[in-house]
């Protein structure tokens, strides 16, 4: 079923303003998702496409939105079928979507290769996402090929194929009301879910149970659903000791062991929006000394990045603020060494910290984890300059990065990862720590709308004694 509910939903304004950058010779084509075999007589769970949802609130499989230039929106989409129902479920169908999701028309999915190159036929331009749905390009050219066998009738073919992913990203990258407030609660399930977890280690070890990484993931996705999320929002990291040290490390059987670090990146996804949360945090509840150093740096590098994000300031901005830090606070723990990497300075422009710390700050984040959107800013995309990455040795091209505006969402996440090593003092040997919020930009700053699980280390602690 559809959440769009009525023809003044924010699906219909978005196809509204789409519809106006189409032009009045254009017309769009968005596909939903196809659906994926698991194994056999058994598919992976279904999970819509980002585009098409946020254009129809339809997460239906087996659909596809046709948008022109003057507004008109059509559906293909799967028809009533009462047989199919009793396997499946629940199907919207053709007849009743025009009253559900605003569209102004809607047919079965077996009419799609009949009726598009109609709809196709004195168009100027095509639109469709480029690169995201395999064998998509094939589909459109040949339907282009049936226009062109009509030309003797006076039918015109489009002259035009563009990219739909560059308006749509620029729509979606500012994220409107209905959205903040669906993210909003996505964030605070997520948040329960990390102080679920947090609180099971800590009950577990002390009556003196055996724990593993599973049992901790079985708790987040107990809260994520309880919350009414419908997904996790990607494979959740649930890395104990050492394993924090892998960056994509999935939750295992790894077992959790008092006096070790657990770190926790998982986020639910609800109605379509993500969240994205990671926490780091004493196993039996009690920081070591060195645990508590590590980490408390990595909280300060976190906080110049929040300083750091706010409206009129740059993408990258937050990034750079971190690193300083971080790299300021390797020196003065040990774990880089003054008398061979130089200043703060020099480890930055060296880029020495990267052993320790090798990832950005943060990403944008919506209805994808990894959400849409250029991190360069548009109005300066041709300002390009070079430069030799010292690890690398690669030249790369350095264009401004975009520029914060309210509305933007994304993560700021640092972290620090101590690999056991001869030059590396013993007392950090594989520590992974890493501190992840989800930021809404504000006029004045950002609203961190991910700390209804405690960040602070004594905070940690208080909560895992409760």
């Amino acid at each position: 079923m559809s959440r769009s509910d009525t023809p003044s939903s924010p699906y219909a304004a978005r196809r509204a303003r789409l519809a106006a950058q189409l032009g009045t010779g254009g017309i769009a084509i968005v596909p939903t998702a196809s659906e994926r075999q698991r194994n056999r007589d058994n598919d992976f769970p279904f999970r819509h496409d980002s585009y098409f949802y946020y254009l129809t609130g339809f997460a239906e499989p087996n659909a596809w939105l046709v948008l022109d230039g003057s507004g008109r929106a059509t559906l293909f989409c799967a028809p009533k079928d009462l047989e199919r129902e009793i396997w499946d479920g629940y199907r919207l169908g053709p007849e009743a979507a025009p009253g559900v999701l605003g569209v102004d028309e809607a047919f079965s999915v077996a009419e799609l290769d009949t009726r598009l190159p109609r709809l196709l036929e004195n168009r100027e331009t095509v639109w469709f996402p480029f690169a995201t749905h395999a064998g998509l390009e094939s589909r459109v050219d040949g339907w282009l090929q049936k226009v062109r066998a009509r030309v003797r009738f006076g039918a015109l073919c489009p002259e035009q194929q563009r990219d739909l992913c560059g308006p749509l990203d620029e729509m979606r990258l500012i994220k409107d009301a209905h959205e903040l407030d669906t993210m909003r609660r996505a964030a605070d399930i997520s948040a329960r879910a990390h102080v679920r977890a947090m609180q099971t280690s800590a009950r577990m070890l002390r009556a003196g149970q055996d724990v593993r990484e599973y049992h901790l993931d079985a708790e987040l996705l107990h809260e994520f659903r309880l919350g009414g999320s419908q997904f996790p929002a990607y494979g959740s990291i649930v890395a104990a000791g050492a394993n924090a040290c892998v960056l994509h490390y999935r939750a295992d059987a790894a077992p959790v062991r008092a006096g070790e670090l657990v770190l926790i990146d998982a986020g639910c996804e609800l109605d379509g929006y993500a969240s994205d949360i990671t926490r780091t945090f004493p196993a039996d509840g009690r920081f070591s000394g060195p645990q508590r150093a590590l980490y408390d740096l990595v909280l300060a590098s976190q906080e110049a990045a929040v300083a750091a994000t706010k409206a009129g300031a740059r993408f990258n901005d937050p990034h750079d603020a971190t690193v300083k830090v971080l790299a300021q606070g390797m020196l003065d723990l040990g774990l880089l060494d003054a008398n061979k990497v130089g200043s703060v300075d020099d480890v930055i422009e060296q880029r020495a910290y990267f052993r320790f710390y090798m990832h950005r700050t943060g990403h944008w984040l919506g209805m994808d984890v990894h959400d849409c959107g250029s991190y360069v800013e548009p109005s300066q995309v041709g300002e390009v300059s070079e430069r030799k990455d010292p690890l690398s040795g690669e030249i790369i091209k350095n264009r401004p990065s975009r520029i914060l505006q309210p509305g933007m969402v994304l993560t700021i996440e640092p972290g620090i990862y101590v690999r056991a090593a001869d030059d590396v003092p013993k007392q950090f040997h594989d520590i992974g720590i890493r501190i992840e919020d989800d930021a809404v930009v504000t006029e004045t700053g950002c609203e961190l709308i991910t700390r209804g699980v405690p960040v602070r280390g004594d905070e940690i602690e208080a909560l895992m004694r409760a």
